[in-house]
């Protein structure tokens, strides 16, 4: 990861992201029976025309679930898999045999749909215990369409406000096993300043 700028000020903010994904990796674990754990692998502030090269999204097709927070515009969750990783969830989740090369069935995407519900209810249930205001997520939608491109949509309200995004990226992992498969909290302006606010305030609470 190259050409990111305010490192420090993104590093202010680890303690609030690891809280969420400790929040978000339970319910995960709990809703596939200890079988998936999430990890914070990244908090970035970066500049808005480097979002998808520093985040490596190509040309590739890819699988989501989206949501974004009704109390917040801007701010976007995106659940981002390939073909195989995410038909494998799905398959776990319905316990049913993986066929790549079937279509998508409604069965499927709903599974797919309401793991993005668990895990965003549950991340900003932990992000609304710090801020102090409800942080209500959309139901999520199931989305197959390049990554770059829904990402450069998702922060086009943004691009209004600032010329740097903050980025969270979360990690699957089953036991052991690093998983092709990630969540991206992409927050807005107002959401990420009220958090630095949050964490400004924090040392002198505690002293």
């Amino acid at each position: 990861m190259t050409t990111l700028t305010n490192n420090s000020r993104a590093a202010a903010l680890e303690p609030v992201f690891a809280a969420a994904t400790h929040e978000a990796s339970t319910a995960m674990c709990r809703w596939t029976n200890g079988e998936i754990q999430l990890s914070l692998d990244e908090v970035l502030e970066v500049p808005l025309d480097r979002v998808t090269q520093v985040l490596e999204l190509g040309d590739d097709l890819l699988t989501m679930v989206a949501l974004d927070l009704l109390s917040d515009s801007g701010t976007v969750i995106l659940l981002i898999f390939d073909e195989i990783n995410g038909r494998q969830l799905a398959s776990t989740l319905l316990r049913q045999p993986c066929d790549p090369s079937a279509e998508w069935s409604e069965l499927e995407k709903s599974a797919l749909t309401e793991t993005g519900n668990i895990l965003g209810c549950a991340y900003m249930n932990a992000l609304t215990k710090l801020v102090g205001r409800p942080l209500v997520p959309s139901p999520p939608y199931f989305i197959q369409d390049y990554g770059a491109s829904v990402v450069e949509q998702a922060l086009m309200a943004q691009a209004m406000e600032s010329d740097t995004v903050l980025v969270c990226r979360t990690g699957f992992h089953r036991r052991d096993e690093e998983l092709n498969w990630h969540v991206l909290f992409l927050p807005s302006v107002s959401l990420r300043q009220n958090l630095e606010r949050v964490m400004a305030r924090t040392p002198s609470q505690k002293g």
